[in-house]
């Protein structure tokens, strides 16, 4: 969709002059227009407040009617949000939900904070076999952080 091309020219000053404000407008515009890609990116402008003021209940809105239309990161954001309390009222359960989605969809940040659920009995039962299969399936990626390889080990030995 052109408006939200338009948002990213804005916002990399490609073509044209950079303007955070402009491309917010535009990415708004695509965003109500149904874009998914725009609705997630809007998302993320109100959530650091980039070309907008930061509003935590707006970006975690946008990330949730993003990550209902199937969008992954979105999906693990809107979890992030649920998980902290951002935008929304703390809710383990949905923020569990939400992990498991974008989890099966192969996010490995969600695979990762899903065993981190799993192991912790956090938004639902304690399942440490469940914890090491979503570990294992994070290390199967080999793209892991010193922490996430700590509790690789703690899991595994």
């Amino acid at each position: 969709m052109a408006q939200n091309s338009l948002a990213a020219l804005y916002e990399k000053g490609e073509g044209t002059e950079k303007d955070l404000e402009k491309a917010f407008y535009w990415c708004q515009k695509a965003a109500e227009n149904g874009h998914i890609e725009a609705q997630y990116n809007l998302a993320i402008l109100y959530q650091i407040g980039q070309g907008t003021e930061k509003n935590l209940e707006k970006a975690f809105y946008w990330y949730q009617k993003t990550a209902k239309n199937g969008n992954i990161k979105a999906q693990n954001n809107l979890a992030v949000s649920y998980k902290n309390g951002e935008g929304t009222e703390k809710n383990l359960e949905k923020a569990f939900y939400w992990y498991q989605k974008a989890a099966e969809n192969k996010d490995i940040k969600a695979q990762y904070n899903l065993a981190l659920l799993y192991e912790n009995g956090e938004g639902t039962e304690k399942d440490l076999g469940k914890a090491f299969y979503w570990y294992q399936k994070v290390a199967e990626n080999g793209n892991i952080k010193k922490e996430q390889k700590e509790n690789l080990e703690r899991a595994f030995y």
